[in-house]
């Protein structure tokens, strides 16, 4: 049974798993798997062999695993966890380095994702247009604080979870929707005493920069 999160804390696995095609391949087998390398070449554009050689180092970290069946290329291969974690903060500079630079690769990928759908979204119907999100929000809080909302809308978008392992619970309509969970501290300027405290802002001409 594939588990929920898998931890990173290894320099060498966090580093490991930065690889772009690394993270594609993670991704897709969590979505798609199990596969072959094969498949894998087919849905990335890599060669069978840069596949290959990306799901061993996967596997060496504990990401993906041989999953039952095959031989060879033809066998196939299945993500151990539906989510990946890693270390916010470490004493350890190393650790702290891997971290950051995993943290940056994600967020350059999160970025690439979201301007394809800003630049395809006229393909979609008028429903799904006006639902999609893009704007952010300030608000004043302290670190607990923003650790507890973090547990709010984590408690929030677990009650869709199951939905992700079983088809028949999706209502008709329902299709995959990347949420982005970003949250950090604003290192521009103070606004000014008088500014009032501003509130959403969910139009995307208009959001904060």
């Amino acid at each position: 049974m594939t588990e929920r999160q898998i931890h990173l804390s290894d320099p060498r696995a966090l580093r490991a798993y930065a690889h772009p095609t690394r993270m594609k391949l993670t991704g897709l087998l969590r979505r798609e798997g199990p596969f072959t390398a094969t498949r894998a070449a087919e849905l990335t554009g890599e060669s069978v062999a840069s596949c290959s050689y990306h799901l061993r180092v996967l596997a060496k970290f504990g990401l993906v695993e041989e999953a039952e069946g095959g031989h060879g290329r033809q066998k196939p291969w299945r993500a151990t966890a539906r989510f990946t974690d890693w270390p916010g903060y470490s004493d350890d500079p190393a650790v702290a380095d891997a971290a950051d630079a995993l943290t940056v690769a994600v967020a350059e990928d999160y970025f690439r994702k979201m301007t394809k759908a800003l630049e395809t979204r006229r393909e979609l119907s008028r429903d799904w247009q006006e639902a999609e999100q893009f704007g952010d929000t300030w608000v004043y809080l302290t670190p607990e604080e923003l650790t507890a909302l973090g547990a709010k809308v984590d408690e929030l978008l677990e009650t869709f979870a199951d939905r992700d392992t079983d088809p028949a619970l999706r209502p008709d309509g329902a299709q995959r929707v990347s949420v982005l969970r970003i949250a950090f501290l604003d290192r521009e300027a103070e606004a000014p005493a008088d500014n009032p405290a501003p509130g959403n802002d969910p139009d995307p001409d208009t959001a904060e920069e």
